[in-house]
């Protein structure tokens, strides 16, 4: 038996570079709101281009610029009462007055901006970027076509879900594959994970061998490329908005065959059968319990392993007070299974 908590996990959000929105999502001279790492920001771009990301509340009285914040130039205005701050958060004009506010200033996250996103740097107490965002070579290279989009928001922590990627045992008992993966390789190194495996995947032709390379540059960036049936990358983003929620966001990229009707299709079929498991996956994630210590078999992925190299990503400690850690009760979701999944998978429709 478990007893309910107030805490789902034992860990709050790691710190690392994460997606907070698509490039093309924010456009020059606007701003938008959002909310990740539980916190309100203000999302803008301004008139030379450059992305912003800033928390959303004017130190005035507390508009949240993301809801009507006018970029001028390379300043974002307050809707509220015209006061302006810059790229930095620095309080630059008071129409109304003489005097700035120097005491006024906005926090400004550190932002990179790649592979087709706006990357933000969290850390929980605010201190600077400890590696840099990977920059993806085959994007815009011309011999890859995309991206075909898919984004799921999931009530579960990032790591929770990582987990799956060194769990090759699941895909036979939540995916129906005859087929599982095999991990031919786990490493780590600082801030980095590697893994290597390879997969039989049926196709109409036969059986073809495949193979998967990922790689995690922290908690929130992987980069996946699969061989085998057409060469195809995968730009994974993976962003707390909470610490029980996570937006993931998927990329997908193919090597072009030299159709684009056929490009497109290909495109179509893979991020489709991914997204498929990803939602079948959903319903285990957000209904299972952290077990600090799970009972596992020999054969089993490196799951120790993984989560050493993980818990670097936490800034707090992490609890000790408990092994077992259940999710809520969500009245609504008592009959999610990966069954009925499946089957609202096969109606997405993949951007």
């Amino acid at each position: 038996m478990t007893n309910p908590a107030p805490n789902r996990y034992p860990f709050s959000m790691p710190m690392g570079w994460f997606a907070v929105a698509e490039s093309h999502e924010v456009e020059v001279g606007q701003s938008k709101a959002a909310y990740y790492f539980a916190q309100h920001l203000v999302l803008w771009r301004d008139e030379e281009g450059t992305a912003h990301v800033q928390d959303a509340f004017c130190p005035h009285l507390g508009a949240h610029l993301g809801h009507g914040g006018k970029v001028e130039g390379c300043e974002i205005a307050c809707q509220f009462h015209g006061w302006k701050f810059d790229c930095d958060g620095v309080n630059t004009d008071i129409p109304y007055s003489d005097r700035t506010n120097r005491k006024a200033k906005i926090f400004t996250y550190p932002v990179v901006e790649a592979n087709g996103f706006i990357y933000a740097w969290y850390h929980p107490h605010q201190e600077p970027p400890a590696w840099d965002v990977p920059i993806v070579e085959e994007i815009g290279g011309g011999e890859f076509v995309g991206p075909k989009r898919t984004s799921h928001v999931v009530q579960a922590a990032i790591q929770e879900m990582a987990e799956n990627g060194v769990d090759s045992a699941h895909f036979r008992y939540v995916h129906d594959v005859n087929e599982v993966p095999v991990i031919h390789r786990y490493e780590a190194d600082g801030h980095m994970a590697f893994m290597e495996s390879t997969q039989k995947f049926p196709t109409p032709r036969g059986v073809v061998d495949g193979s998967i390379c990922s790689t995690a540059h922290g908690p929130g960036v992987n980069i996946v490329r699969f061989g085998g049936i057409i060469d195809t990358l995968l730009v994974t983003a993976t962003t707390p908005i909470d610490d029980q929620t996570t937006q993931c966001r998927f990329n997908f990229y193919v090597r072009s065959l030299g159709d684009a009707a056929v490009d497109s299709s290909v495109g179509d079929a893979f991020a489709s059968e991914v997204d498929r498991q990803f939602e079948e996956d959903v319903p285990i994630w957000e209904h299972k319990a952290h077990l600090v210590r799970p009972a596992l078999a020999d054969n089993d992925g490196p799951f120790m392993k993984f989560r050493k190299w993980y818990s670097q990503f936490y800034a707090d400690a992490i609890s000790d007070e408990r092994t077992v850690f259940p999710p809520p009760y969500w009245p609504d979701k008592m009959d999610e299974t990966p069954a009925k999944a499946t089957a609202s998978a096969r109606n997405r429709t993949i951007d």
